[in-house]
């Protein structure tokens, strides 16, 4: 078998040197030199000890088959032979030899060194050293390195091999029986068809041995080899690469080409629809579009423009065609084009309270009837004001009815018995608090804020029946720690506030009384409806100025009947506080520059958060005395007693309706 394998190697080198021959001479006489113009070539050999004898002796007669079809001299070629194992000797550089005959007898005198294989040793040998003027290497001559090696390189060759090819060494990489086909590639340049050979059979002998002519010899390999190009074929010195047409890019393996598709890949610049060719596009519209000017953006075809849409009043375009609308006034009929006026007060279209009068297509205005006075809104009616006619000795408010009138009094107070007086109806509350969580209390100083809260809450009657709580939190957003209904007694709540988490960042006191007046003071959230006239009390504690706007949502939650009372610590804002707090002022506005001084505010509180009248903590009352029983009979028939004026205001109301409607008759 080792006899075999050595036969096998001895014949591929035979025929390997038989095709380099062939391809390097012209065919019409063999005797004559290839004419290759300056070029230094150095052979990088492998002597290992796996190289036989008869082997080494068929690499000696491939070089020499091979220098005797270059035109060898100083100002032609110039040949350097390197032999490596584990350690690399110059054999001739490539100043050595000017003649064919001198150089053929040094090849003949080469002693194998019979060692290891160390490939990338011997490759940065040929370029830090055959590669040098000093050596013989010509600045503008090409530098070509042939390497024949039959074994896998015990050193690292990639790195190195890289170097060389970036200083510009062409290097052909042939591997000879036992040669490894990764190491071959990681030495050669590419491409690797052009550079690398594994001599094992004809087919490969011959390929290299006709890229090595056309590196030596100017062959075209576009025209004498088949290049496989799909396209078109570009011819290098040893080499040649494929290219496409215009509008086509180059696949992966290097020959065929694919035409590229500009609209697919999304590089074009039409607006609707993009029609691809190689290269290339043209833009088309959807329908009901059409092309512009420029080629790339679509208009959308005018059809009122044309002049034949025959619409009474106005003509609107839409995609593919166009409808016709009326003017304001008027009503598109069912044939879509005419339009007909619109009577509002025949038709019932109006929100007049009593009259309607006929102002033209579309319009009208309203008026009342003999004895109303027509509002401000211009809709509504409202009898003659009795109320600034009589004295009605309301104490708080006189409300007019037709014919009569009746006294109210504020939210929270209860109308006497007398019809005109009011007083408190009790000292229970729905008290929302909104305490600032923003990074400039400090952690120490919520601790102290959470404390001033749970003061407040001592001082209050907390009941499902009695005084409902709630807490919410703001930075710079807001959240609702707990709503009214959620706790239904003072150490519940306590609790709860002790479990506040401090939320840091910013001030945006503004975004927190929006969400106390739209969220709550909600019933969804446990606010008692506003019929029961429970007092709903707000209270914001803050320590520095807003970030957002408080003005709009301060005087929406006063307007709403929420009484406010704002408490201001260090560095805030009176001018912000004072806009919060509800009148009186001095009941409702409280500051201090120390948060160790909260606590008094909270005591103060004690006074302010009962009705006005009184002057200590709120006093729970026995609902089965008797003095209290007489209370709540006397509150039932005041409020019974308003109800019946009420009744008797709309009755009346709707008693001179019925005479108008009468009259028309």
């Amino acid at each position: 078998m080792m006899i075999m394998r050595q036969l096998g190697v001895l014949s591929a080198f035979v025929l390997l040197t038989l095709a380099v021959l062939t391809a390097a001479r012209p065919k019409a006489n063999p005797d004559q030199k290839c004419k290759s113009g300056p070029m230094d070539l150095v052979f990088l050999i492998d002597s290992s000890r796996s190289v036989r004898s008869h082997e080494f002796e068929t690499m000696r007669k491939f070089m020499i088959d091979i220098i005797k079809t270059l035109d060898i001299g100083p100002e032609a070629t110039r040949v350097g032979v390197v032999q490596y194992s584990s350690q690399v000797r110059s054999e001739f550089s490539l100043k050595t030899h000017g003649k064919l005959e001198s150089m053929v007898k040094s090849i003949n005198e080469i002693i194998p060194l019979a060692q290891g294989t160390m490939t990338g040793l011997a490759i940065r040998y040929i370029m830090n050293e055959a590669f040098t003027a000093e050596q013989g290497d010509r600045p503008k001559a090409p530098n070509v390195a042939v390497i024949v090696t039959d074994g896998r390189p015990q050193d690292r060759v990639a790195e190195v091999a890289a170097e060389a090819r970036e200083k510009g060494i062409e290097i052909f990489a042939v591997g000879v029986a036992r040669a490894d086909m990764t190491s071959l590639r990681a030495l050669a340049s590419p491409p690797f068809e052009d550079h690398v050979y594994l001599v094992e059979s004809f087919d490969l002998i011959h390929q290299f041995g006709l890229q090595f002519q056309d590196k030596l010899c100017g062959l075209d390999l576009c025209v004498e080899s088949d290049h496989g190009c799909e396209h078109i074929c570009e011819s290098s010195p040893g080499s040649y690469s494929c290219l496409c047409l215009p509008g086509y890019t180059l696949n992966d393996d290097g020959k065929t080409c694919t035409a590229i598709d500009l609209c697919t890949e999304r590089k074009h610049n039409c607006e609707q629809i993009c029609i691809s060719s190689p290269g290339s596009f043209t833009c088309n519209c959807n329908k009901g579009y059409q092309l512009n000017e420029d080629k790339r953006t679509c208009s959308m075809i005018e059809y009122c423009s044309f002049g034949n849409h025959s619409c009474d009043h106005n003509c609107v375009n839409v995609l593919g065609g166009f409808f016709c609308t009326c003017k304001e006034g008027y009503r598109l009929l069912g044939d879509g084009k005419t339009c007909q006026a619109i009577d509002m007060c025949a038709e019932g279209k109006h929100d007049c309270e009593q009259i309607c009068a006929n102002m033209g297509p579309g319009t009208f205005t309203c008026d009342c009837n003999d004895g109303y006075a027509l509002n401000e809104d211009e809709k509504s009616c409202t009898h003659m004001q009795m109320c600034n006619t009589v004295a009605h000795g309301c104490e708080h408010q006189c409300v007019s009815t037709p014919g009569s009138f009746y006294c109210t009094c504020p939210q929270g107070q209860l109308l006497q018995e007398d019809g005109k007086s009011c007083s408190c109806k009790s000292a229970n509350i729905d008290l929302v608090l909104l305490i600032d969580g923003s990074k400039s209390v400090r952690p120490q100083n919520f601790e102290l804020v959470k404390k001033f809260v749970n003061q407040v809450v001592d001082s209050l009657d907390v009941s499902v029946h009695g005084t409902r709580v709630g807490l919410v939190q703001y930075s710079s957003r807001v959240r609702t720690e707990f709503p009214l209904n959620m706790y239904h007694t003072a150490e519940e709540i306590k609790a709860a506030v002790m479990k506040v988490d401090y939320m840091e960042k910013g001030t945006m006191t503004g975004l927190a009384l929006k969400q106390m007046l739209e969220n709550s003071f909600s019933e969804a959230e446990g606010a008692r409806p506003a019929s029961r006239n429970i007092p709903r009390v707000g209270l914001v504690f803050t320590d520095g100025r807003s970030q957002d706007d408080i003005s709009e949502y301060a005087k929406k939650a006063k307007e709403a009947g929420i009484t406010m009372y704002a408490v201001g610590v260090g560095k805030a804002v009176e001018d912000e506080l004072r806009e919060i707090a509800s009148e009186p002022m001095e009941k409702h506005f409280y500051y201090t520059t120390d948060f160790n001084a909260i606590s008094t505010i909270a005591e103060n509180l004690k006074l302010n958060v009962c009705p006005a009248e009184s002057q200590g903590e709120i006093e729970v009352k026995d609902p089965c005395a008797c003095e209290n029983l007489v209370e709540f009979q006397q509150a039932t028939m005041s409020s019974l007693q308003q109800f019946t004026q009420k009744l008797a205001g709309m009755a009346a109301r709707l008693e001179q309706l019925e005479n108008q409607l009468l009259s028309r008759k």
